[in-house]
């Protein structure tokens, strides 16, 4: 029934799914309940409408893995793209590194120690599958902290771009020592690998930015886009780390003025400060497509029945004791006391799922890491969901008992307030009429 749907069909559904996503963001800003549940949520009751229907589900998994891996990009290009190297933000940018690095290693490291335990298998294998379920997802975070204080909304961005950064490259880097056969000399050719790509990275992005800058018409944005997924696909198929190439061309382009200092006679500033708002508001969108689809088919794809076996209830619990003792700690050490929301707001999401999906099949653990994935994102999502709640109807109830404390102590001053307040209401009705009437 799928296939024999028209081109028209195809095209209003596509339509649909986008402004569904619209209203879900929408929502979740003013509830916040983060869109990917409604997303996901949205992806099982098709999988579950389509069954009740009698239509058989096709094979999706060809799809999830075209938009993980154009997602992948998308997220490292967008995180990038948020990175100011600037010196007055020196100390936060730090702050949120170690926080991030420290909470990436110590939960990671944690984490399969427990699975080498209870799974009976190696260090290296485990940390395939708890580098993933460590990494902070950006993509849920940054669209649910408006209502943050500044400092607290900028540190979340750097720590959560940071993390998805750092969990990328340590899982890829994993992976390449669990396929190696001799451990010592596979170290050395990963950080000879890792040091010739940035190289070669920092070259090719000068390259790129330079002669775009000289590009006239309406078209470059894809362009860059078209060149930087040619880049990577291709750095994959020499086993180069693609994703720091995609990191650094980012880097560098939101910071042009620190980079192109030297070269301000051979570049435009002015254009360059055109192609990088063009090119964040472009990024941007073409991200926020991709995580609709994805994390409908991922809900689409996802098994519900999974979560009702006392194997993944357990692993995820303890997944999630340990992610927030862990952070805890952490955000203690460098905050003190003063750790909320921050606490809550670790969800696990699109870099969790994808970074899942890139585990070779001979190096699977079972199908129950699988519902292990789908109950730590929901349920870190639902406890953030939670703590943002909390904290927005904490800070309304201050705000009315601070304002009935002022009508209490002084009632007489806020009515007289409130009586001019209409009185001058009323004077500037009158004089419109006035105005209205000549």
């Amino acid at each position: 029934m799928l296939l024999a749907l028209s081109t028209y069909h195809y095209i209003i559904i596509f339509s649909l799914t986008i402004i569904i996503s619209y209203l879900f963001n929408v929502y979740s800003k003013k509830t916040g309940i983060p869109s990917v549940l409604l997303l996901i949520g949205l992806g099982v009751v098709i999988n579950y409408c389509l069954r009740f229907m009698g239509i058989e589900k096709p094979n999706l998994f060809p799809i999830l893995e075209v938009l993980g891996v154009v997602g992948l990009i998308l997220i490292v290009l967008e995180a990038a793209l948020d990175l100011e190297l600037v010196k007055n933000k020196m100390s936060l940018i730090t702050k949120s590194f170690l926080v991030a690095l420290i909470g990436l290693i110590g939960t990671s490291y944690v984490c399969a120690l427990s699975f080498c335990y209870l799974l009976d298998v190696s260090l290296i294998h485990a940390l395939l599958y708890t580098i993933p379920l460590s990494i902070l997802s950006s993509a849920i975070i940054l669209p649910s902290i408006e209502d943050l204080s500044e400092e607290k909304k900028e540190f979340m961005i750097y720590e959560s771009t940071i993390s998805d950064i750092l969990g990328i490259v340590a899982f890829y880097s994993v992976l390449t020592l669990s396929q190696a056969s001799e451990g010592s000399s596979v170290y050395g050719e990963m950080f000879g690998n890792l040091f010739l790509t940035i190289i070669f990275s920092v070259f090719l992005s000068y390259i790129i930015i330079y002669a775009f800058q000289n590009i006239r018409g309406h078209v470059k944005l894809f362009l860059i886009i078209a060149i930087l997924l040619l880049i990577y696909a291709i750095g994959k198929l020499f086993h180069l780390s693609s994703l720091i190439m995609i990191l650094v061309f980012g880097l560098i382009l939101n910071n042009y003025k620190l980079f192109f200092k030297r070269f301000s006679s051979i570049v435009s500033f002015d254009s360059l400060k055109n192609i990088l708002y063009d090119f964040k508001t472009i990024t941007a969108e073409s991200a926020f497509v991709v995580r609709t689809f994805f994390f409908i088919v991922f809900g689409w794809s996802a098994y519900l029945g999974s979560l009702l076996s006392l194997k993944v209830i357990g692993l995820g619990l303890l997944t999630l004791l340990i992610i927030y003792v862990i952070r805890c700690i952490v955000l203690f050490l460098f905050s003190g006391k003063n750790i909320f929301p921050q606490l809550f707001v670790a969800p696990r999401g699109l870099i969790t799922i994808l970074l899942f999906f890139s585990i070779p099949q001979q190096l699977s653990l079972g199908p129950e890491l699988q519902g292990t994935l789908l109950f730590v994102i929901l349920v870190s999502c639902l406890i953030m969901s939670w703590g943002l709640i909390s904290r927005k109807n904490s800070l309304s109830n201050n705000v009315e008992a601070v304002t009935n404390e002022e009508i209490s102590k002084d009632p007489e001053n806020n009515i007289s307030k409130s009586d001019e307040k209409e009185e001058k209401i009323e004077a500037a009705d009158k004089e419109k009429e006035n105005l209205d009437n000549i």
